[in-house]
C-alpha cells in the first residue's frame, strides 16, 4: 500500500488481514495515480479545468424557486467547511467524522469537505436512533459529528453523560441547516478565506466507512478507499449509465446509502453534471421534480416506479432518458408497467455496500427479460456451489464476484464469511445463462424449501404483482409440519378490492397459472402496508419473524 496521509492511523490499522481480502482486479478504467483525493477530483478538477460556472447542486428553495450551487461555489463552500474541521475543530487526517442528514446540499458539502481534509467519513441514515448511533460511534471510534440540526435530539443523547447511549469517544458535534452563528455553514462563512489545499491522500487511503443496514447482529463497517469512490463512477456509471455533463440527476436513495452516494452525488460530479437534492420525496413529488427541474436521470427503488407508473401521464417527463432501479429485486411486471407508462426501459442493477455500488447490470438496449444483466466491465462473476465449485449454466447457486472494488470490513471476523478463496460472496442465489446474463433468484436466506422444492420468494412476488388487484406484496416461508415450509404471501391490495376468501382463491389460481403450481402461496394474509427500510427495500426478515 502507498504511504498514508493519515495522522490518525486507526482506519488502516483496522483493515482486515490482507490474506482475507478478495482478489482485486486491475482495470484500465481504474488505473489511477498513487496519490489522489476523490473530493478534489469530483469538485476542484472542474474548476481548474474551466468548468467552475456549471451548476453542481440544485434543490427547491424556501420560496419554491430553484436554488443552486455552481462547481466554483461548491468548491468554496467545501474549502471553508474543511477549514472549520481542521482549524477550528482541530481534526487531523484519518479522524473519523460521522455525518447525519438527509439529501440536503449541506450534507453533500459536509461529506466532500471532510474527505477533502483527509478525514474518514461515516455517513449514517437519518432515522437511526441513539442506540444505533452508539454502535457505529464505538465501532469506528468516532470523535466528531456533522449533523443536520433537525436530527439533534438523538445525537445529543450520545454525548450526554449518564445517558444509556452516552459515547465517551464523541467529543464534538457541529450542526448544519440551522439559523445563527453557531451553525456549520455560519462558521464556514466566517472563515477568513475560501482557500484550502486538499489533503495529499493516497489512492488507497480510506475515505469512507459505510455501515450495512443488516437485519441481524451488529452492523458491519465497509471500508472504501479514495480510488473506490472514483471506481464506482468509472465502471458502472461510465459503462452502463453513460451520463454526460448536461444530465440532471434526481432520486430517492439516501446519501448515507452507497447507492445514493453514487447515483445522487458522485456520478453527476464525476462528469460535471448536476443533481437535484430533495428530501422526503413521494412518487408524485419525484415526478414533479422531473418536470420542474428537467431531470434526465432518476435513481429509485422498484416500489417507487410501480407507484409512479399510475401517475406518469399527469407530468411532463420528456426530459427523462435514464431510470435506474436497485436496492431490491425488480419484478418484470414493474419493469413493463414503467415502460408502458414512460416509454423508458429501466436499468436494473445489483450492488452492495461491501462492493460500494453496482456490479451486474445492462444498458437499456441490452436488457434481457427476467435478468438483472451482465457483469459490469471490470468485474468477474460466476455461480458456485457450497464448495466454491462453479455450477453449470442454468443451475442455481451462490453468486461469487471480484473486481477493482471489494469487501474490507472494519475489524470484523465476518470478513472470512463474505470473502472466500479471493471471491466476494454477497449472499445471493443466481442463475447464469450461456450468454452471461445473470438471473436473480433470492437471497440465500429468502429461499423457501417446501416438500423438497426450492422456491424463490421474489419469483412468486413477481407473479402476484401481475394481478391488477395487487399493489404490493412480500413472500416468505411459513413453518409447516408436513412440508417443512409453505409459501406465505403478505399482500397489499389496491383500493376497491375486498380482502376476502374469494380474493385469496383468485390470487392463488392466478399464481398457479403463471408459474409452476407448487410455488403458489398456500397462505395469503392481507395487510395495510409492508415493512421497508429507509431505502425502500422490503424487510423480508421482519415478515419471517412473524412466522416464528
Amino acid at each position: 500500500m502507498e504511504v498514508s496521509a493519515h495522522v490518525d492511523t486507526f482506519a488502516r490499522d483496522n483493515l482486515p488481514p490482507q490474506d482475507t481480502w478478495p482478489v482485486m482486479l486491475d482495470s484500465p478504467d481504474t488505473d489511477y495515480a498513487a496519490r489522489l483525493n476523490c473530493a478534489a477530483e469530483l469538485v476542484d478538477r472542474h474548476v481548474s479545468e474551466g468548468r467552475g460556472e456549471r451548476i453542481a447542486l440544485r434543490w427547491p428553495g424556501e420560496d419554491g424557486a430553484e436554488a443552486t450551487l455552481s462547481y466554483r461555489e461548491l468548491q468554496a463552500l467545501t474549502n471553508r467547511m474543511a477549514r472549520v474541521l481542521t482549524e477550528e475543530m482541530g481534526l487531523v487526517p484519518g479522524n473519523r467524522v460521522l455525518l447525519r442528514g438527509a439529501n440536503h446540499p449541506l450534507m453533500a458539502a459536509a461529506w466532500l469537505a471532510a474527505i477533502k481534509a483527509g478525514m474518514v467519513t461515516v455517513p449514517t441514515m437519518p432515522l437511526l436512533r441513539a442506540k444505533e448511533l452508539k454502535q457505529v460511534i464505538e465501532k469506528a471510534q468516532i470523535s466528531a459529528m456533522l449533523c443536520d440540526s433537525r436530527l439533534a435530539e438523538e445525537a445529543e443523547f450520545c454525548r450526554t453523560p449518564g445517558h444509556e447511549h452516552f459515547c465517551s469517544d464523541l467529543q464534538q458535534i457541529r450542526y448544519f441547516n440551522q439559523p445563527g452563528s453557531a451553525s456549520l455553514e455560519a462558521r464556514a462563512a466566517a472563515q477568513p478565506d475560501d482557500k484550502f489545499t486538499a489533503c495529499d491522500t493516497a489512492a488507497d487511503d480510506i475515505c469512507l466507512i459505510a455501515f450495512t443496514s443488516g437485519t441481524t447482529g451488529m452492523p458491519k463497517g465497509c471500508m472504501h478507499f479514495h480510488r473506490d469512490v472514483l471506481a464506482m463512477c468509472d465502471l458502472f456509471s461510465r459503462h452502463i449509465l453513460q451520463p454526460g455533463p448536461d444530465d440532471i440527476f434526481c432520486g430517492t436513495p439516501p446519501l448515507a446509502f452507497t447507492f445514493g452516494l453514487g447515483g445522487l452525488l458522485c456520478f453527476p460530479l464525476r462528469v460535471g453534471a448536476s443533481v437535484v437534492l430533495a428530501e422526503k420525496l413521494t412518487p408524485a413529488s419525484l415526478l414533479q421534480a422531473v418536470q420542474d427541474f428537467r431531470v434526465s436521470i432518476v435513481f429509485t427503488a422498484p416500489t417507487f416506479y410501480r407507484q409512479m407508473a399510475a401517475l406518469a401521464t399527469q407530468y411532463d417527463l420528456s426530459s427523462l432518458r435514464r431510470c435506474v432501479s436497485a436496492g431490491e429485486a425488480l419484478p418484470d411486471a414493474t419493469r413493463q408497467l414503467w415502460k408502458d407508462a414512460s416509454g423508458i426501459e429501466m436499468i436494473d442493477g445489483i450492488g452492495g455496500t461491501e462492493m460500494i455500488h453496482v456490479f451486474i447490470s445492462s444498458r437499456p438496449e441490452n436488457v434481457r427479460r427476467g435478468a438483472i444483466g451482465q457483469v459490469v466491465p471490470g468485474y468477474e462473476a460466476c455461480v458456485v456451489d457450497a464448495d466454491m465449485q462453479p455450477v453449470p449454466d442454468g443451475t442455481p447457486g451462490r453468486l461469487a464476484l471480484r473486481g477493482p472494488t471489494g469487501c474490507r470490513y472494519l475489524a470484523d471476523d465476518r470478513q472470512k464469511v463474505f470473502v472466500q478463496q479471493g471471491w466476494n460472496l454477497p449472499g445471493d442465489v443466481f442463475v447464469r445463462d450461456s450468454d452471461g446474463y445473470f438471473f436473480y433468484q433470492a437471497r440465500n436466506d429468502d429461499m423457501i424449501v417446501s416438500a423438497g422444492y426450492n422456491i424463490a420468494g421474489p419469483e412468486v412476488e413477481d407473479a402476484l404483482l401481475r394481478h391488477p388487484a395487487v399493489a404490493e406484496c412480500g413472500v416468505v416461508g411459513w413453518p409447516d409440519d408436513l412440508r417443512g415450509q409453505v409459501v406465505k404471501a403478505y399482500v397489499v391490495l389496491k383500493a376497491g378490492n375486498a380482502p376476502d376468501e374469494a380474493m385469496v382463491e383468485t390470487l392463488q389460481r392466478f399464481v398457479k397459472d403463471s408459474v409452476a403450481p407448487y410455488k403458489y402461496p398456500r397462505l395469503v394474509e392481507f395487510v395495510d402496508s409492508l415493512p421497508r427500510t429507509e431505502t425502500g427495500k422490503l424487510r423480508r426478515f421482519a415478515l419471517r419473524q412473524e412466522s416464528r
